[in-house]
């Protein structure tokens, strides 16, 4: 019995079992939070949508689906910008909001030298991350509900496959957070997400790169959600589709346990 016990306590030093205490204190904060701040994030993919899909989209006509089929070029782009809309609400919340919380509020500090473990504070913050990301995405689904956009029955699952991209994207965010020191810092977080939004064929076929360009495409993680989001709008699902879902399963359990071990690292040393 001794045995298990002290083989117990590592994990017990990492999860508290109580990342309810960290979200009931992140929806306490919403409430009084300035809800413009927090929704502005989601404008920016439905702009793209409206300027490219509906304007550029006459000029271009249909193209090619996953399935082979011709589609407009805003059905085209409706379904990467939906992805592109979970990623931008993880990243933003995982990012900022955390740098924040980190560096100036010395809010984990404070949270770690209670019960909680660094495993019950990184799975609350993943969360109210996520729900953000939850946030712009049904936004966003209502966008192309009313756009005429949604082709299949399949697509109803865009939705719990938004929340997976921005548990991917929030976990890693979190992650990479704990490194920076500053607001300088903090810029190369957007130095990354402008080149991944423009670069994984959210606007265009993936096809039109080099060959060796494609290959440096399909490792970054948006194209894997743009890919996924697209089979679920016109319902093409194959061993593809189980394998982009693969890599954001990866992605989040993979980043939130290096979260937890950063977060551990910085305070219970």
């Amino acid at each position: 019995m001794a045995e298990v016990t002290r083989g117990a306590e590592p994990f017990a030093a990492l999860y508290g079992r109580n990342a309810r205490a960290v979200i009931e204190r992140g929806f306490k904060v919403i409430r009084h939070q300035n809800w413009a701040v927090m929704v502005s994030g989601f404008f920016e993919p439905v702009f793209y949508l409206l300027a490219m899909g509906l304007g550029l989209g006459g000029l271009v006509g249909d193209v090619t689906g996953p399935d082979g089929q011709p589609i407009s070029y805003a059905a085209f782009i409706a379904p990467a910008l939906l992805a592109t809309s979970a990623m931008n609400g993880a990243i933003y919340d995982s990012t900022w909001n955390v740098f924040f919380k980190l560096r100036f509020a010395r809010l984990y500090q404070a949270m770690l030298q209670t019960s909680l473990g660094p495993m019950d504070v990184a799975l609350g913050e993943i969360f109210m991350a996520l729900f953000r990301g939850f946030l712009y995405a049904v936004g966003f689904m209502v966008v192309m509900l009313v756009m005429g956009l949604v082709v299949s029955p399949w697509a109803v699952l865009m939705i719990p496959v938004a929340l997976l991209i921005a548990v991917g994207f929030a976990s890693v965010g979190m992650a990479v957070t704990s490194y920076l020191k500053s607001f300088q810092q903090m810029d190369v977080v957007q130095v990354v997400m402008l080149p991944m939004f423009l670069f994984s064929a959210t606007l265009f076929p993936i096809d039109v790169f080099p060959t060796a360009i494609q290959w440096f495409v399909q490792a970054m993680p948006l194209w894997h959600g743009v890919e996924l989001m697209r089979d679920l709008a016109v319902g093409h699902l194959d061993v593809a589709t189980a394998g982009h879902a693969l890599y954001f399963v990866v992605m989040s359990v993979l980043g939130v346990w290096f979260t937890a071990s950063r977060l551990r690292a910085l305070f219970l040393r």
